[in-house]
């Protein structure tokens, strides 16, 4: 790993639905420049833990930490601002806008200016600048201008990720990023993971489990809500009780 400085870390997270427990005492550590992949069966409750670790949700129980601080009580729009980028499952892309607008409009988020009201936003440098960068990180400089939903669908998967990198995040959580792509989409997007990497902390909930094996660095296993391994993709591999459990070997 390029650095091993610790940015989000989970402690200890439990989250009840009336008597269901979705989440049961599961933690966390995402550091800079390393892929931490977050596997398991459907109902594992990667969603739920990715929810609380975005700020979506709270937890019933236990703490989240980002760049050293205490985040358990904040807003979603407020770790964003504090460096956390995260991408969903279904797109949630302005269809009708150009892919420069869609960059332009995260990037504002983080740039708000509610004092200003009377100023055009498109004429915000900061903004510009910053969807100009994300585009181009995310390999999409030669299609600012495009629509975005004329994009193909890899195209738009690389869209979410370069509105999250137009906030300026240091961690990024990405939601299967690679679902419902094609061999071709799929090796551009785990280039651009490894591309982004070298300077960010990422969370990567994904089902491919080729995919995984190949880019991540380490990868944790849950199974019924609960971390049932967590290690290097060696460990993980080797590991009896995640072969029974959820690679379906015994």
């Amino acid at each position: 790993m390029v650095d091993s400085e610790l940015l989000l870390r989970g402690r200890g997270i439990t989250r009840r639905w009336g008597g269901l427990l979705a989440l049961d005492d599961v933690s966390v550590d995402l550091e800079r420049g390393a892929v931490h992949a977050l596997i398991g069966t459907n109902g594992a409750g990667k969603s739920t833990l990715i929810n609380i670790l975005s700020g979506e949700l709270a937890p019933s129980s236990g703490q989240v930490e980002l760049l050293g601080q205490d985040v358990t009580s904040w807003s979603q729009p407020r770790r964003a601002r504090h460096g956390l980028g995260r991408s969903y499952q279904r797109n949630t892309i302005y269809p009708d806008f150009s892919v420069f607008e869609n960059c332009r409009l995260a990037a504002q988020a983080r740039t708000q200016k509610p004092w200003a009201w009377w100023r055009d936003a498109q004429g915000c440098e900061v903004s510009c600048v910053a969807a100009r960068l994300a585009a181009t990180r995310a390999g999409l400089d030669d299609l600012l201008d495009r629509p975005a939903g004329l994009l193909s669908h890899g195209q738009k998967r690389q869209l979410e990720i370069a509105m999250c990198l137009a906030i300026e995040p240091q961690v990024l959580l990405l939601d299967e990023p690679l679902a419902g792509m094609g061999a071709e989409e799929t090796e551009r997007m785990l280039a651009l993971l490894a591309e982004l990497k070298t300077g960010h902390a990422i969370l990567l909930v994904e089902h491919d489990m080729d995919a995984v094996f190949r880019i991540a660095d380490c990868i944790t296993v849950m199974v019924n809500g609960s971390v049932i391994a967590s290690g290097t993709p060696d460990f993980v591999r080797n590991s009896a009780e995640v072969r029974i459990a959820y690679l379906g070997e015994h």
